[in-house]
This record gives structure tokens, sequence and C-alpha cells, in this order.
């Protein structure tokens, strides 16, 4: 047994961190009372640990690990799980893209060459800024795609805002 320095008991060597420092090898608080600290830290510190983890999920070797994930087969399975959850999740959505790619394919939506926003000849998303109207796109390149949902909030159905 190994006596707590913050909460003062009695706990099993178990219960501790491994530590160079002392004699016995454990550190002099337990794992609870670390963990707690932590939390507290953490909770004190929000937006600095908020943009942390931002920043740290751009570095180049997580962004390059994040795609040889995707590759493998277990990478595969969880972006299909997500796609399906996603679906589930958003069925307005799901069903205003269904209509708009079904309308480009029959001929009933042009599709233009340029974006809206800035006139750049790139792939267009076909964007939604209210989906109680599936066919009222605009057609934006993915920076200003991005750029429009930075700036502003979609319409979504009713039957999502009453839930």
């Amino acid at each position: 047994m190994i006596n707590c320095k913050y909460c003062k008991t009695d706990k099993p060597i178990d219960d501790f961190y491994q530590s160079s420092i002392r004699k016995d090898g454990k550190s002099g608080n337990c794992k609870e009372c670390i963990r707690a600290r932590v939390r507290a830290n953490r909770a004190a510190n929000i937006e600095h640990y908020r943009e942390f983890d931002r920043n740290r999920a751009n570095l180049p070797h997580r962004v390059e690990a994040r795609k040889d994930y995707a590759k493998t087969d277990q990478g595969k399975k969880a972006t299909a799980k997500a796609k399906i959850a996603h679906y589930r999740r958003y069925p307005h959505r799901s069903a205003a893209r269904n209509a708009v790619n079904n309308a480009v394919r029959d001929g009933r939506l042009h599709k233009p060459s340029q974006c809206e926003s800035c006139s750049d000849e790139t792939p267009l998303h076909g964007h939604h800024c209210d989906y109680n109207k599936p066919l009222d796109v605009m057609w934006l390149c993915d920076p200003c795609h991005k750029q429009w949902h930075r700036d502003n909030e979609p319409v979504y159905c009713s039957e999502l805002k009453a839930s």
C-alpha cells in the first residue's frame, strides 16, 4: 500500500503510475487524483486545448495516417458505416442531394461549368441554401462552398427543427 500525497489515502500499488523519481518506482499521486487534476486543467483552459486539438489534427503526419487508414479494409468499413449513419441522421439532405443528381442526370437541371461565386472552372458542388427547396441549388467550387458555410447557416426542413 502507498499513501497518495494528494488525497491522503492508502491505495494498492496498481493504483499509481510508474515513476523513475521515487524509490518504489511509483508516482506520489494516485491515478484517480492525477486524472481529476488533468480534467480540471483542461476544463479551465478549454479554448487553448481546442485550438491545440484543431492544429494537431492538421499536422502532415496525422493527415497522412488518416489517408493510409482510409485505404485499409477496416478504414473502408468505418467510412461506409459513417456514411450510412449520416444518411439516417439527415434523410432530408440525402433526399435533396438525390433529387439534384437525378434532375441533372435527366436534363431537368443544368450544371454550369463555372462556380457562381468565383467563376473558377473546377468540379462543382450543388449547394442547398434551403433544404425545403431541393432543386434550388447554387453551384460552387469546394473553397467557395466551405466559405459559404463559414459565413452562413443553411435552412433545414421543419421536421429536423422539431426533433
